[in-house]
């Protein structure tokens, strides 16, 4: 199955980029002008540790800088402190007059990530909860695993507006998956994934998720990885069918809302960002890996206060306010964040419905602006969440 879905990579062309950005005046002469330059990379968070490596960066113009929108590339090698690999891209690529939108989601993961089990109620410390005459792990495990996903989006523009239509491919690998505890446990009981992965019918060992979706967004940020006003929308259907390489037939709904309210026209800096976000299991079954989880949004950005991974389900609905603020009178250079999150999570296995337990989340951040032209931002942020959890997070540009 695995090589009817690699055939699909021969077919699609992309090109390595990470995210929008949007500035009113351009120079005509750097239309083209396509250039990397390899930089060295430090990042943090709960799910990785410290992350050291080369991020390669490039942004160019596909088109005339005043009715095209600027494309961008970003490329991460990494090794981290927890003994993983990461080696990603992430794309958005504008071609002349915004007449088409390219998304891309690349990454080959070498790596390990604890999981606590399925819904919104699961316990830090070890246990098991006795499920249809079953013993099952429930509280920290750790995993580790392979992962290898391709996704591509194509989208047209519908006209002269802010709304664009497209189709996409979406494939990940997981492979290599080992789960266990750093402890050991006196109870006999099965491992959350596997016991979820055996019950539906999906294999533990290794799995393949392969389908299409149909998308549509509006684009009307200002400058999408440091918006100051207006808005985006995403609504993308994905049918992932065993004919194209899938263990089981399955089809999921996202739903992605931002809204940006700028709050002083003196100081653009001034803003209040909003945050909606559902991730819903339509029809047949997932790969455990593959359900709905905080922190596996498309730019791992949900959830903080949590690691990655700490909550999942066959539905999810999350949603983030944020407060940004400039901290000096007159620059730009530095600035603040206070932010709150929430999180719900389902299980059919646990027999847990949406909402039933929301999981919040709050923090403050500091923010140094690197770019003030592009916006660009190095975030820094401290989360707090229930149970004893919390994070630190230190990346590129705003969370959202």
């Amino acid at each position: 199955m695995r090589l009817r879905c690699l055939v699909f990579l021969s077919f699609l062309h992309t090109s390595i980029l990470f995210a929008q950005e949007d500035t009113i005046h351009y120079q005509a002469n750097r239309i083209n002008n396509f250039g990397i330059l390899p930089l060295p990379a430090v990042a943090y968070n709960p799910a990785n540790g410290w992350m050291f490596g080369v991020a390669a960066s490039t942004s160019w113009f596909l088109g005339n800088p005043v009715t095209t929108h600027q494309s961008n590339l970003v490329f991460n090698f990494l090794y981290t402190t927890k003994k993983q690999w990461i080696i990603s891209s992430k794309s958005n690529v504008f071609l002349a007059d915004d007449q088409w939108n390219l998304i891309g989601d690349w990454r080959y993961f070498i790596t390990s990530q604890p999981t606590y089990g399925l819904g919104s109620t699961t316990p830090n410390d070890l246990s098991f909860e006795q499920i249809d005459q079953s013993a099952v792990v429930v509280g920290e495990q750790q995993m580790d695993f392979t992962l290898i996903r391709f996704y591509e989006t194509i989208l047209r523009r519908i006209g002269y507006s802010k709304f664009y239509l497209g189709v996409g491919y979406h494939l990940d690998i997981h492979q290599k998956i080992q789960s266990y505890t750093e402890t050991p446990i006196d109870f006999s009981a099965e491992f959350s994934h596997n016991y979820y992965n055996e019950s539906v019918g999906i294999p533990i060992n290794e799995y393949t998720l392969s389908g299409i979706s149909i998308n549509g967004i509006m684009e009307n940020r200002d400058v999408a990885v440091s918006p100051y006003e207006r808005n985006y929308t995403m609504i993308s259907l994905k049918i992932n069918p065993e004919f194209l390489g899938s263990d089981k037939t399955s089809s999921t709904l996202l739903l992605d809302y931002r809204h940006y309210f700028n709050l002083s026209e003196s100081r653009k800096r001034h803003i209040i960002a909003a945050w909606a976000y559902g991730n819903f299991l339509v029809s047949g079954d997932l790969p455990y890996m593959n359900l709905p989880s905080i922190g596996w949004d498309m730019f791992g950005r949900s959830g903080r206060g949590y690691a990655q991974g700490r909550f999942r389900g066959e539905n999810m609905v999350y949603s983030e306010v944020e407060y940004r603020f400039p901290l000096l009178r007159n620059k730009e250079l530095f600035g603040g964040t206070v932010f709150i999150n929430a999180a719900s999570f389902s299980s059919k296995m646990t027999g847990e419905k949406l909402m039933e337990q929301i999981n919040p989340g709050y923090g403050v951040g500091l923010r140094v602006m690197i770019n003030k032209e592009k916006r660009t931002t190095i975030t820094a942020d401290y989360g707090f969440g229930q149970k004893g959890n919390s994070g630190f997070y230190l990346n590129i540009n705003e969370s959202f």
